[in-house]
């Protein structure tokens, strides 16, 4: 038997074939690891340690639980919406590439996550990407029905409002979530991250590609509009309250109501930073 350290910094024995996990897949060991170091911290919550993580044998299966466990109802439990889950999660790998992308980035990216394993319990923005990923699955299979139920429940859940059609890259985070509307139409890139209360709508006029279009690597701040079949640039930066109603320019820094270029992004991927602040302002 060998001996790693847990997230407290004690020892823990581990078998050769853990050891073997942590080479093969070292995300997931880690999530292990972290899930341990809960349950021995806090026995209160060693049941839910062990019934998220560790009676699980893959990073995806227990995000696949984890927020089926979350969005079950009498509509839809939670077993059958683990069923469905899994269907998606099996059938089309690139979705546990994305939900490992997502809890990296929310990890990274938030400072007030400490570890990957906080974003698998407890953070919701986490659980309503996941949650759509499913729904668009199935949406684009023609179960429209099963699709929208899922958005009810993360509605209701989670506070958060994803049409089952909008398009979602990979390493996007939400950062408390609440209050995220995103239209049918809306196209999100690769490591976007926006904060709570952002909206990606239309503008009440047109019927059909009606809704934003988010390059890879933009920041959008809280309480931000961005309405109509517009395109946002990749690398730019959307400030927290503006109303963005025109395309905005790669690199760049848009604030206001209505929204105007003010600036650069000021750094070369704004969504990893994070950082929100106008220099010289």
């Amino acid at each position: 038997m060998l001996k790693r350290k847990l997230g407290d910094g004690s020892d823990a024995v581990s078998s050769p074939a853990s050891d073997k996990t942590a080479k093969i897949d070292p995300l997931w060991s880690a999530v292990r690891d972290e899930a341990e170091a809960l349950a021995s911290a806090e026995p209160a919550l060693a049941t839910m340690a062990h019934t998220a993580v560790l009676c699980h044998s893959s990073f995806e299966e227990a995000v696949i639980a984890r927020v089926s466990q979350k969005l079950g109802s009498p509509d839809l439990p939670a077993l059958l919406l683990r069923d469905l889950a899994g269907e998606a999660f099996e059938q089309d790998p690139k979705l546990g590439v994305a939900a490992r992308a997502d809890i990296a980035a929310v990890h990274q990216r938030d400072p007030a996550c400490k570890s990957r394993l906080e974003a698998l319990l407890f953070l919701k923005g986490f659980h309503a990407v996941q949650g759509h990923r499913v729904a668009h699955w199935h949406w684009r299979r023609g179960r429209e029905a099963v699709a929208r139920l899922i958005q009810m429940r993360m509605s209701e859940m989670f506070g958060v409002d994803i049409h089952p059609n909008a398009v979602m890259g990979k390493g996007v985070m939400m950062d408390h979530a609440t209050g995220v509307v995103i239209g049918e139409t809306a196209v999100i890139g690769d490591d976007v991250s926006m904060l709570h209360g952002v909206t990606l709508g239309g503008t009440g006029k047109e019927q059909e590609d009606r809704h934003p279009k988010i390059g890879d690597s933009v920041l959008i701040g809280a309480g931000a509009k961005i309405l109509g079949n517009i395109k946002i640039g990749h690398c730019s930066r959307i400030a927290a309250g503006s109303v963005v109603l025109q395309e905005v320019p790669p690199c760049k820094t848009v604030a206001g109501v209505p929204a105007k270029v003010v600036g650069e992004a000021g750094c070369p991927e704004p969504s990893q930073s994070m950082d929100q602040i106008l220099k010289g302002a």
